[in-house]
């Protein structure tokens, strides 16, 4: 195994790309990470040029070229049928190939959980992989899976995100014994969808810390470490929480601009304000990993920062040096023989 795991990241992926990715790759850089940027050579050199790294900070940075890009408007299948010189697809190859650990891209979701999923494959026990997201709480993050990669869900799926919800909480979030809960619409176990009745009976006898059902109330509390829910409620959840946010913030700066008091006022809680923005901006935690795929995949958000580039690049660092992906199989293997046992 490297001494430091390296992170392939899709340069040519996102709003803002190849400038935002490139500097949020070395930002990562300097703060010791390994990177590999895909995408047309010309461009990431010229982009790196004018950040000027030397010494070994320019060792741990190689380009990697790739003729063509996944726009945000192509059909997710499009790095598997059409571009299969894109960096997206190059990017996966690299992880598949063992050239990289894990992945890093701020593109077209979709494209990015194909490519990881048919080029990189899924972890062995895993029927489909699940998005996360690191929700900010009180006291710290609480993860929501899956948040828009499977739609329709079987209980058997919802019980394996739990299990790769629970290990990432675990070993990237630093959460010790992760509490895990069902999404519904009330506590008792009699409430909500047949499909969370039963899946409800199945993780109490799953090992885990489960705390029973929680309501969307519990999200942002801190209820529980790990919400597990399908594809479709969760990226409604998500969804609706961004746009809170960004909603909150909007009304926050026009009544601090409402006349002399409320600026001097607003002067006064800038502190609590930026303290506040920080702990709730999803540049904070850089990207949504795909648990299940094998190796790491961060995907990141369209509009990404160079400083939720450099996170996501972070996080999958910590993903791959904690061998998250190995460990996930390894608990689902020890599931199943549970149940072969018992049955």
């Amino acid at each position: 195994m490297r001494a430091k795991p390296v992170i392939a990241v899709d340069a040519m992926g996102g709003d803002d790309a190849p400038g935002h990715p490139v500097e949020g790759a070395v930002m990562a850089v300097r703060a010791g990470c390994e990177v590999r940027l895909v995408g047309h050579e010309d461009q990431l050199r010229e982009e790196l040029h004018r950040h000027r790294l030397a010494g070994d900070d320019a060792q741990r940075v190689v380009v990697v070229h790739a003729e063509e890009a996944v726009a945000m408007d192509d059909p997710p299948i499009t790095p598997i049928r059409k571009k299969r010189k894109s960096s997206i697809r190059i990017a996966a190859q690299l992880v598949r190939d063992g050239e990289a650990d894990a992945l890093v891209s701020a593109g077209n979701t979709g494209a990015a959980m194909i490519a990881a999923k048919m080029v990189m494959g899924t972890v062995e026990g895993v029927d489909r992989p699940a998005l996360a997201a690191a929700l900010p709480n009180p006291k710290g993050h609480t993860v929501l899976l899956d948040v828009g990669a499977n739609i329709d869900s079987k209980p058997e799926h919802l019980l394996q995100f739990a299990v790769m919800g629970s290990l990432f909480a675990q070993e990237v979030v630093k959460t010790s014994s992760p509490r895990v809960g069902l999404l519904s619409i009330g506590e008792e176990d009699s409430k909500g969808t047949e499909l969370t009745r039963e899946v409800f009976q199945a993780l109490e006898t799953s090992g885990l810390n489960f705390v029973g059902n929680v309501e969307g109330s519990d999200v942002f509390k801190g209820t529980a470490d790990v919400i597990v829910c399908d594809g479709f409620v969760g990226n409604v959840v998500l969804k609706s929480a961004e746009s809170l946010a960004d909603m909150v913030m909007t009304l926050l700066k026009e009544e601090l601009g409402r006349g002399f008091r409320a600026r001097i006022g607003g002067l006064l809680a800038r502190p609590a304000f930026v303290d506040f923005r920080r702990r709730t901006a999803y540049d904070e935690y850089g990207g949504a990993p795909l648990l299940g795929v094998k190796g790491g995949c961060f995907i990141a958000h369209g509009r990404a920062t160079p400083k939720a580039m450099m996170s996501a690049i972070l996080r999958a660092t910590e993903y791959s040096e904690a061998n998250v992906s190995s460990k996930i199989s390894e608990r689902l293997a020890e599931r199943q023989s549970q149940e072969a046992a018992l049955g």
